[in-house]
């Protein structure tokens, strides 16, 4: 059975009440083992927020001891913690760190197969001395600084970022041929190993406005997002682009590609939040583990209300769940055909 350690998230956020919520349906365990990174009390207390849920959960100390069949929870403190419902705090902080840092060895031990990042709080993990922008880079730095891609996904539409948490002001300095080139062989890669698709086609947006109409609006096109392109396909890689992105979202060109290629955050993130939000995961591809997560943050506004929806979380978990099964697939497929070859090299008939 897999493996999904699930981390808590900032204690004062929606991240406690969607788990919950999302692990109240006990099918789920048919399909994977859930193991929770927090603390009994913290999420006994948000337990009582949620109405009509029969979760219980099982304490272990390392996965190694988790039952299928049950909801497993590593307590990661015995503190007693003050919960303030709504607010980014300096404890929030501490715990999200402690439970994800857990986590983080865990799965960099492989003693889980994957792992679902409840929502953090950026400033109250800077109260905490969380020295990264987010989680996104937190788990590139714990894979040796692996080239990674934040990578937001659905059903329908898959969009992934050439830079992530960056300002505006410096993204354009930030884009070369060499970081084009770089990002789209890793979504690739992440389509045919994950995702299971043969030979997907990438559509890559440009930076400027009307993708710079022909120089007048910018030069980051003919100069680095173009070459990208032709060398991609030149490594049988299928990019097409670039495109500009209003029109690209507007006309659903989108639709006619596997994926998307956007050149900053807001640009690929405000058409996939306003096509598929509470129905989206947010993937760090490139990994040599899986990571994945809800596409909305801690909603102080809600928390405690029980008014969460658990949908983005559960799609979270079904996405880790179809990249494990995809990832063993892939390569057990491969090691296969690389017998096949040896023997038929050998001279063995099958």
């Amino acid at each position: 059975m897999i493996k999904i350690g699930i981390t808590i998230g900032d204690i004062n956020g929606v991240g406690p009440e969607v788990i919950i919520k999302a692990l109240s349906n006990s099918k789920l365990l048919e399909y994977f083992t859930p193991i929770i990174y927090g603390s009994y009390k913290v999420l006994s207390y948000h337990k009582n927020i949620v109405s009509n849920n029969n979760v219980i959960f099982h304490s272990i100390q390392h996965p190694g001891q988790a039952v299928e069949g049950k909801i497993n929870l590593i307590n990661c403190w015995e503190d007693n913690v003050t919960i303030a419902l709504g607010r980014p705090t300096e404890e929030s902080g501490k715990y999200a760190y402690l439970a994800l840092d857990r986590a983080a060895r865990d799965i960099k031990e492989k003693s889980i197969d994957a792992v679902v990042t409840a929502p953090i709080n950026k400033h109250a993990m800077q109260l905490a001395k969380f020295p990264y922008p987010g989680h996104t880079e937190f788990f590139t730095a714990l894979d040796d600084n692996a080239n990674s891609l934040m990578l937001m996904q659905s059903e329908d539409l898959k969009v992934a970022l050439a830079t992530n948490h960056l300002p505006l002001s410096k993204v354009a300095a930030a884009i070369n041929k060499e970081l084009i080139i770089e990002k789209i062989k890793i979504l690739n890669k992440a389509l045919v190993e994950d995702f299971g698709y043969e030979k997907p086609l990438i559509g890559v947006l440009g930076l400027n406005p009307h993708a710079s109409d022909n120089g007048l609006l910018g030069s980051e096109e003919s100069m680095f997002i173009q070459p990208a392109i032709i060398e991609c396909k030149k490594q049988g890689i299928f990019a097409m682009g670039p495109y500009p992105a209003d029109g690209y979202f507007g006309s659903s060109i989108w639709r006619k590609t596997d994926a998307t290629l956007a050149m900053y955050h807001d640009q690929g993130l405000i058409p996939f939040k306003a096509l598929t939000f509470g129905y989206g995961t947010n993937v760090t591809a490139g990994l040599s583990f899986i990571r994945t997560s809800p596409d909305h943050g801690t909603a102080y506004d809600i928390a405690g209300k029980n008014e969460a929806n658990p949908a983005s979380f559960l799609q979270a978990l079904y996405t880790a769940v179809d990249m494990v099964r995809g990832r063993t697939e892939y390569f057990s497929s491969r090691e296969n055909a690389l017998v096949r070859k040896v023997k038929k090299s050998a001279g063995i008939h099958e």
